[in-house]
This record gives structure tokens, C-alpha cells and sequence, in this order.
């Protein structure tokens, strides 16, 4: 039974897909992917969204989609996984006692549940499908046939020591991690040596654009439009692979951001987004080795803190000074991750601000009251930052591109730094910030109090951020 059989048959998949036109531009997909006949109109959508001329007459073994959002990705793959790992004989490529793993790789775990719901609903709505159930936890399903379904967040660490017959990546251009600066390549790089002994294997990742960088964008670069390459990249709009969005919905998004709109619904990388600061950067200017710095008394302080609500960012504190008049030294960084409670985190935190001689603090001028209320009850001021984070980040890279920092040796800070983005907003003014479904809260107070020191030498010996306690 070929995947094109499945989606017709009532008994598989069919009742998923009885409005057979709505999903001609998949099964045109599907049917190239697979080395299936296509008839003149497959094949025209085929050379409309890949660039080719001819299909590939076996299939290939790689294939990358770039599809705009709502066009039916993570359904999709859904769909292929289970029929991978239903309707494949795996067994002879496996060692007694050996699991083939159908691994799905979500970009964060709201996202992995979404795509095990679907196959979950897959299997449990065909009698034939639902009985070759073994086991079913939270993140595998195993099947009679010594192959299970996991779903995976994006971690090169959690990706390793598995036989992979199908790796599906799910918005990789989304990736995002704390400790690591390429996550699409580095869990590539784990996933490829897993599938190198299984004939047939399939690499299969799926996702909207985004910039014109990553995994995503070199495979586009590489393999699009090349008749005869092994790797097929599949290139299309939001309407072409759903028919049934509305139109008023894509219009309205185009007319608010025509830019953003290309990406998410056009499927075209961005060319507004660039890096803001590279790691080489970053990395010289890192004390190998230094994770915090002592008080000196003899040395006044500037203070900056990210404040949070305590539910899904983190709240951030980060203490600096001037050194030789041209020198921001970062002399400490403190994080609680959420959840937590503001109040107890405004504590703590005054503690470290007491330990400095810091009764001052900078903090988002977007944080409302609350955080000048919960440091002055303390005895601190929080006064609210003259600058947006966009202007910090600004004024932080000369000083990084001129070595006039140094910063602490911390893996998360030096991550945030590096994912930062520069993008150009509708009215030409340069925007900086993290990229969607990450974070930049440690990076947000490291710049404001880097910027405030190096600010301090215009201010001849003035202290306004911070001020240091008489002892």
C-alpha cells in the first residue's frame, strides 16, 4: 500500500482526507517524495513548487519544505509518520531486540504534543492501525513492529543513541536553544550517522521561512530548482498547499506587514532580518573562565534589571563598572527562570544590589509600578530606563565590535547575544531584538548596565544609575 493508497482508503487514512481537491498539492508532493506516478496536474504543481522539470522517478531519501503558515506542515508529517512506521517492514535492518524510531522534532514542547495528537488520532481512528499499538506514554507510541513514534523538542543532546528510520524535523527555521548557536545543523549533524544503516531512511524537514540563514535556507540555496538532486526542496505559498484559508485573512496579514506577511504566508525568507553581533565577537570578549567578579569598594557600580511577572519569562539583574575610563567590565549576572515569585526574586535581588553597595537600579520602562514599588519597600530606587531595549542594544555593539567590554563567561548570556536579530521596521528605524520563540532577558539587563557604565564617563564622577552605599 503506497502513502497515496492509505489516504483514500477509508480503513487508514482516508476519513482524514476525503476532500481529496483541498489536498492536491500535497498528494503531488507526497507522490514525488515517494517516486509515485503524477498526472499532468501533479506534475504541473510539482515544477510550480520545486523548479524542476521532472520528478524524481524512485523518491528521494531528502526532502526540505518550505511552506507558508496554516498550510498543513505538521499534519502532514503526522501523517507520514505513521505511515512510515506502519506500513514499512523495518525488522530486517534492526538487531534482535532493536527499536526503529519514527523521530519527530518539534520546536518546543506545545508544538510536539500538537503533532502526537495528530498521531495519536491517526492511529486510534483505523481499527487496523489502533491494534498494532504495543505501548503509548507521553512521548512514544511502540508498535508490534519493533518501531515506535517519538517526538522530540529540538535538542542535539536528546536526538543521539537512537537507530533513526525517519527523521521529521517540524519548523527547524524556528529552532531555538540555550546552548548552542546552529540547533537545526547540530541536530542534523546527530540525526544523519542514526539513519546511515537503515536502507530507505527518510530525512524529511518542514517549516515557514524565516531569515535568510540556518539549515533551512543553505538546503533552499543548495538543492532548489536542480533537476536530478538527490534532495528535493518543495517551495510553496500558504494557498497553494491549503486551499481553504480564507483569502481576507492573507490579504489583511499583507496589508498590516507586507514583509512579514511574505514569510509567513508567501513562504519567502526574509531579507529585512540580519545577526546582530557574531559569536567570534562575543567570544573575545568573554574572560574564559570568570563568572562573577568580587566588590571592590573603591569602585562605584551600575545596576540593571529585566523584571518579569514570574510566568514565562525570566527576571534579570546584571551589575558593571567602569575600568580605565573606556573599559564596561561586567561584574555580575543573576537569573530566575520561570515560574517564580516577583517578590521573592525583587528580595534576592536586593540582596545582591546590598552585596555591591547599589541602592539604584535601572529597570524596562515597560514593567508598569509594580517593580519601583517591590524595590523601594527594600530601600532601593528603580528608575525606569530613558532608553528602549532596541537603543541599548545599539549602543552595546560598538562596544562589543571595539573590545571595550568584558564580559563574563556564561553560556546563556553569550547565546541570547549572538540570536539577537536587527530588523528594519515599516517606518525605517532599525529594530533589535531576540527572534521569535526565544529569549533575551539575561542579554536585556547585561546592556543596559554595560552601557550605563561606559555612560558614566561622560558624567564626570556623577553617579545617576547606581549609586554606592557610605559604609
Amino acid at each position: 500500500m503506497t502513502i497515496l493508497d492509505a489516504m483514500a482508503d477509508e480503513n487508514v487514512f482516508g476519513h482524514a482526507f476525503r476532500d481529496a481537491e483541498s489536498w492536491r498539492a500535497w498528494t503531488a508532493f507526497l507522490a514525488a517524495l515517494f517516486g509515485l506516478p503524477l498526472d499532468d496536474e501533479a506534475q504541473a504543481i510539482f515544477r510550480d513548487c520545486t523548479g524542476r522539470s521532472e520528478p524524481p522517478a524512485e523518491g528521494v531519501g531528502e526532502a526540505w519544505l518550505v511552506i507558508g503558515r496554516r498550510g498543513g506542515k505538521s499534519f502532514v508529517l503526522a501523517t507520514i509518520a505513521v505511515f512510515l512506521a506502519c506500513f514499512r517492514d523495518w525488522r530486517p535492518y534492526l538487531a534482535p531486540g532493536e527499536l526503529g524510531t519514527v523521530m519527530v522534532i518539534a520546536a518546543d514542547r506545545r508544538q510536539a504534543r500538537v503533532i502526537l495528537r495528530y498521531v495519536r488520532g491517526l492511529l486510534n481512528a483505523s481499527a487496523m492501525l489502533k491494534a498494532q499499538i504495543k505501548n503509548n506514554s507521553a512521548e512514544t507510541i511502540e508498535l508490534a513492529n519493533s518501531v515506535c513514534i517519538e517526538v522530540h523538542t529540538a535538542s542535539w543532546r536528546t536526538t543521539r543513541g537512537y537507530t533513526v528510520v525517519a527523521g521529521l524535523c517540524d519548523e527547524l527555521a524556528f529552532w531555538r536553544a540555550d546552548d548552542s548557536a546552529n540547533p537545526d545543523t547540530e541536530i542534523l549533524n546527530a540525526i544523519r550517522p542514526a539513519m546511515a544503516t537503515i536502507p530507505g531512511a527518510l530525512l524529511l524537514c518542514a517549516s515557514s521561512p524565516y531569515a535568510r540563514r540556518g539549515a533551512l535556507y543553505r538546503a533552499w540555496q543548495k538543492h532548489f530548482g536542480k533537476d536530478d538532486d538527490k534532495a528535493l526542496v518543495w517551495q510553496a505559498s500558504t494557498r497553494t498547499m491549503n486551499p481553504k484559508i480564507p483569502e481576507r485573512i492573507i490579504s489583511e496579514a499583507f496589508e498590516d506587514d507586507p514583509i512579514s506577511a511574505a514569510a509567513e504566508y508567501g513562504a519567502q525568507f526574509r531579507s529585512d532580518v540580519e545577526s546582530f553581533v557574531s559569536l567570534a565577537v562575543v567570544e573575545a570578549c568573554t574572560i574564559v573562565g570568570r563568572h562573577e567578579l568580587p566588590r571592590d569598594v573603591r569602585t562605584r557600580y551600575t545596576a540593571f534589571v529585566d523584571p518579569s511577572g514570574g510566568t514565562s519569562d525570566s527576571m534579570t539583574l546584571a551589575i558593571a563598572h567602569l575600568e580605565g575610563g573606556e573599559r564596561a567590565v561586567l561584574d555580575c549576572v543573576r537569573e530566575v527562570r520561570a515560574p517564580f515569585s516577583p517578590e521573592s526574586v525583587v528580595k534576592e535581588f536586593v540582596e545582591t544590589l546590598d552585596s555591591y553597595g547599589c541602592h539604584r537600579v535601572t529597570g524596562d520602562r515597560y514593567a508598569g509600578e509594580w517593580p519601583r514599588e517591590a524595590f523601594r519597600r527594600r530601600g532601593i530606587t528603580y528608575e525606569a530606563s530613558e532608553r528602549s531595549k532596541s537603543d541599548l542594544y545599539g549602543g552595546l555593539l560598538p562596544m562589543l565590535n571595539s573590545g571595550r567590554v568584558n564580559l563574563l563567561d556564561d553560556q546563556r548570556l553569550r547565546q541570547q547575544l549572538i540570536n539577537l536579530e536587527r530588523r528594519t521596521s515599516r517606518g525605517g528605524r532599525d529594530l533589535i531584538d531576540h527572534p521569535p520563540g526565544a529569549h533575551d532577558d539575561l542579554a536585556n539587563a547585561v546592556a543596559g548596565a554595560l552601557v550605563s557604565a561606559l555612560n558614566e564617563k561622560s558624567k564626570r564622577g556623577v553617579m545617576r544609575v547606581t549609586t554606592v552605599r557610605a559604609y
